[in-house]
């Protein structure tokens, strides 16, 4: 979800790599971690900088479909659990933001080509959040395949990133386990609720298909990155394990997956499901979603409104490093 659209440059031949790079590569194919500090190719170090940034931008972004219910939550005990839980991905957005740095780019750079257009943010959150049900469809579906997707990032070749996916998984897992409390509940409510919740699962599920990116026919970016071991697994292998797990969860819940073609297949024992329209996905990603505008638009105000606190900050920054060179 975090390489939905992040190019690389095309595969190289060990024949047609420098010595350099044929090095760089023997590192990673036996395990090893590349830290900030260690020769990589340009190539490699801006396919992070693309990926580590569009993964920060999507946890910053994720906070509003979800900042949004806070105050609206059914109970305080609900209010509370989701204000934590907004507060975990804006630590997960300067975990990732730090990680981006190591590589030579600013935090600053970052969030301007974000503003701008220039890199994008997971699909997922320009769908709007209708009732409390989908806050349970968030965080069973969207942070269902984050996990899917993040697991296996915590042995991405690149060490700052790995490590900053340990803490990440482990806290992505309480906001999975949160979602699905929420739709258990609902689910085991009245007709109404029931009702509720099985909207939200029929609105997000194919975009949380889409999460995971364009099929692996029409991605041809990922062989690189799979190489370098950025990337750990194809989109649809990632698709295709989050469907298989996702449908038993439904099933106890007593809700329908709104997919008339899903059916277990014995021989690749995996369900055979209905791909989502891809062309929905493109229109999207290129900013024609339900609420990309408005997303876009509350971050750019939240950085423009924010600017007094920077300038005081770097202020009161300078004032301090002028006094203590004049105290030394």
């Amino acid at each position: 979800m975090y390489a939905q659209m992040v190019k690389s440059e095309g595969m190289k031949s060990l024949d047609e790599m420098s010595p350099e790079e044929r090095a760089f590569q023997e590192r990673i194919d036996r395990g090893e971690k590349i830290e900030p500090r260690d020769w990589m190719p340009e190539g490699y170090r801006k396919t992070l900088i693309r990926q580590i940034g569009q993964h920060a931008h999507s946890e910053i972004v994720g906070q509003l479909p979800e900042g949004n219910w806070i105050t609206r939550a059914p109970t305080l005990e609900r209010k509370a659990i989701l204000l934590a839980k907004v507060q975990d991905e804006a630590g997960h957005g300067l975990y990732l933001y730090c990680a981006a740095e190591t590589l030579g780019v600013s935090r600053d750079e970052l969030l301007e080509k974000l503003h701008s257009g220039k890199m994008k943010y997971s699909s997922i959150f320009n769908y709007p959040t209708l009732t409390w049900a989908d806050m349970g469809a968030v965080g069973w579906l969207v942070d269902g395949a984050a996990i899917m997707n993040q697991v296996p990032l915590q042995r991405t070749s690149y060490g700052p990133y790995s490590r900053a996916m340990i803490r990440i998984c482990k806290e992505e897992s309480f906001h999975q386990r949160q979602g699905y409390h929420i739709m258990m509940k609902l689910a085991r409510g009245t007709e109404a609720q029931k009702r509720m919740a099985q909207d939200a699962l029929n609105r997000f599920w194919y975009p949380s298909l889409m999460m995971f990116g364009p099929s692996d026919k029409d991605s041809v970016h990922s062989a690189q990155s799979m190489a370098w071991k950025i990337k750990m697994n194809t989109n649809d292998e990632l698709r295709q394990k989050f469907v298989d797990q996702t449908v038993p969860q439904a099933e106890y819940l007593g809700l329908t997956v709104p997919d008339e073609g899903l059916r277990w297949n014995d021989e690749k024992g995996g369900y055979d499901f209905t791909e989502p329209d891809w062309s929905e996905f493109f229109e999207v990603i290129k900013g024609n979603g339900p609420c990309n505008k408005e997303r876009l638009g509350a971050r750019v105000q939240a950085w423009e409104g924010g600017a007094w606190v920077r300038d005081g900050l770097m202020a009161h920054a300078k004032k301090h490093a002028a006094a203590k060179l004049a105290a030394e």
